[in-house]
C-alpha cells in the first residue's frame, strides 16, 4: 500500500459522501487505502463508510474514537495506517481527479511533507484552479498534506493535549522540522474546500477562533521561540492592540456589518475578518494572562 488517506470526522457524513465519491474519480492514482475515523458521530456516518466499503471502489476502515479530540482522532488512524505515505484531508473537500497521483509525485525523495494549495469555496460547484493566493508556507495543514509514515511516528504524533480548535498540526510541524523533515509545497495536488455560508455561520467561526486562542497557550508552552510568538499573535504589538484598542462597542460594530444584509459583499468580510481577528487577540490575551497550571 502506497497512501493511507485519513479523514477525522464528526456529523458530517452528507460531505463525506461527495469526498468518497471524489476519490473514486482519481486518475493515475497509487495503490491507497482509506482510514475514516469517526470522532464521536451521532449521525449516520458509520453507515456511509460501510456503504462506501461495500461498494469496494478502495479499501475502507473505519474507526471510532469517542473523544472529541482532532489529535486523538488522527493518531488512531495512522495507527492502522498501512501505507508508506498517510496523507490527510478534511471531510468537506472535493478532489480534482490527479489529487493523489499530485501528492505522489511529489515524493520524489524520501523524508518530506508535502502540502498542496487549499482553494475554500462556498459550494462544490465553485471549482477555480490555483492562483498565488493559494500558495502557503504552512509546514504542515492537515486539510491537504501528506508525509511518510515513518516520519509522523519517529516524533509520537499529534498532541492530544491539543483538546480544542487549532494549533495541533502547527506544533506538529514544528516538531517534524526540527526531526529533519523537509517540505515541499505541490501546486498539482490542489483540493477545493467546501465552506458553505449554512455551515460558517459567524458564530461558527467564533468558536473556532476562541478555542484556537486557547491552544495558543499550550502551543507557546511547548514552543516558546520569536516565531511561534509572531504565528500566534503572541508578540506585543498584537498584545497591546488587543488590551486597550478593541472595545466591546468596535468588536459590535464589526459584528453588526458583518452580518448586514445592507453592507456590501466587500465590507461584510472585511468586517467579519475584523470581528474574528478581535476575538482571537482578545482571548489570547486572557488565557496569556491565567495563572501557571490553569
Amino acid at each position: 500500500m502506497r497512501i493511507s488517506v485519513i479523514i477525522a470526522t464528526k456529523d458530517r457524513s452528507d460531505y463525506l459522501v461527495r469526498a468518497f465519491a471524489s476519490l473514486e474519480e482519481q486518475i493515475g492514482a497509487p495503490s491507497f487505502e482509506l482510514i475514516v475515523v469517526d470522532n464521536g458521530s451521532t449521525d449516520d456516518t458509520k453507515d456511509v463508510v460501510k456503504w462506501q466499503s461495500d461498494r469496494g471502489r478502495y479499501s475502507v476502515q473505519y474507526v471510532f474514537e469517542p473523544e472529541p479530540n482532532r489529535g486523538k482522532a488522527r493518531n488512531r488512524g495512522i495507527a492502522i495506517a498501512s501505507g508508506y505515505l498517510v496523507l490527510f484531508i478534511d471531510d468537506d473537500v472535493q478532489l480534482p481527479p490527479g489529487f493523489l497521483a499530485a501528492h505522489e509525485a511529489a515524493h520524489s525523495t524520501g523524508n518530506l511533507v508535502v502540502n498542496g494549495p487549499i482553494l475554500n469555496v462556498p459550494s462544490y460547484d465553485d471549482r477555480p484552479k490555483p492562483a498565488l493566493a493559494n500558495y502557503s508556507r504552512a509546514f504542515l495543514c492537515t486539510c491537504n498534506v501528506s508525509l511518510p509514515k515513518a516520519a509522523i511516528d519517529a516524533v509520537g504524533g499529534f498532541d492530544e493535549a491539543f483538546h480544542l480548535y487549532g494549533w495541533e498540526d502547527t506544533e506538529l510541524g514544528v516538531r517534524l522540522r526540527e526531526a529533519g523533515v523537509h517540505w515541499r509545497f505541490a501546486w498539482d495536488a490542489y483540493l477545493w474546500h467546501i465552506k458553505t455560508p449554512v455551515d460558517n455561520t459567524l458564530e461558527v467561526e467564533t468558536r473556532k477562533v476562541l478555542e484556537r486562542a486557547r491552544m495558543a497557550r499550550h502551543f507557546l508552552e511547548k514552543q516558546s521561540s520569536p516565531r511561534a510568538r509572531m504565528a500566534t499573535g503572541a508578540h506585543p504589538v498584537n498584545l497591546l492592540r488587543a488590551r486597550y484598542l478593541l472595545p466591546d462597542s468596535l468588536l459590535a460594530i464589526y459584528a453588526g456589518l458583518a452580518t448586514s444584509e445592507k453592507a456590501p459583499e466587500w465590507v461584510r468580510t472585511l468586517a467579519r475578518g475584523q470581528f474574528l481577528d478581535g476575538m482571537y487577540a482578545r482571548e489570547l490575551v486572557r488565557v496569556l494572562d491565567e495563572p501557571p497550571g490553569s
